[in-house]
């Protein structure tokens, strides 16, 4: 017998929060409608451990040009577990982010930031057996955006997390523990729960830094359950 989860609905932050000015326009103005997931969606396409090589989740070199990134060299670990804390194996997790100046590798980033060469900003991995999941990367920087004239983002990394099937998919983003932009951001501030904001901070953890290398940070995702991880495509909760 499965164990029921009910959702408190109140850990996620509502749809409309004029404090983040994109929420004005991007809220729903009716009832949200649950629908079903029919055969088709959850039994395919699939993907599999062939398809994620070692170079996905290095994205200190994955986009190298002829060298490494430049920036503050970290690896970022932890755990997927479902609501009762059981590992979620064999699950994909998608990674982007903005580079060590704040700016991403995009067409309308405008940002004054240089551009690294070598420095793509996303990558790849999935959880092992045990739910398990790590990637090298560059500590993005923080960078302005035009919510309130110009507020300041702080640095953050992207993630999205698939289930049995693309359709099932996930999104968010964790921050960096001791970051002081972390209580001025306008996105964070849509959180009422201030435990919610702290399930979004990576923690430093010194115990598995590689000397003279990386810095490592830990965070865990937790997929279900009322004290979920906050996905900012599933509001209304997971």
């Amino acid at each position: 017998m499965t164990e029921y989860m009910r959702r408190d609905r109140r850990w996620h932050p509502p749809g409309y929060a004029p404090g983040y000015k994109s929420t004005i326009l991007r809220s729903p103005r009716r009832a949200l409608l649950s629908l079903e997931q029919s055969v088709g969606e959850t039994s395919g396409p699939v993907f599999g451990h062939s398809t994620i090589t070692d170079s996905d989740r290095d994205l200190i070199a994955n986009y190298s040009t002829g060298g490494e990134a430049i920036g503050e060299r970290i690896i970022v670990h932890g755990q997927v577990l479902d609501e009762n804390a059981r590992p979620v194996p064999n699950a994909l997790l998608e990674i982007w982010q903005a580079n060590a100046g704040g700016r991403y590798r995009h067409v309308k980033d405008g940002y004054v930031a240089a551009l690294d060469p070598n420095f793509g900003g996303c990558g790849r991995c999935m959880t092992d057996e045990n739910g398990y999941y790590s990637f090298r990367t560059i500590k993005p920087g923080p960078y302005p955006w035009r919510n309130d004239g110009s507020d300041w983002r702080p640095a953050h990394i992207h993630l999205s997390i698939f289930g049995a099937a693309f359709t099932q998919r996930l999104i968010t983003q964790f921050y960096f523990e001791g970051d002081p932009l972390i209580p001025l951001c306008p996105i964070v501030n849509t959180i009422a729960d201030p435990a919610a904001i702290d399930m979004l901070v990576a923690r430093l953890d010194m115990g598995n830094t590689v000397p003279f290398d990386c810095l490592t940070w830990r965070w865990d995702i937790v997929l279900r359950g009322r004290r979920s991880t906050f996905f900012e495509n599933r509001p209304e909760g997971n």
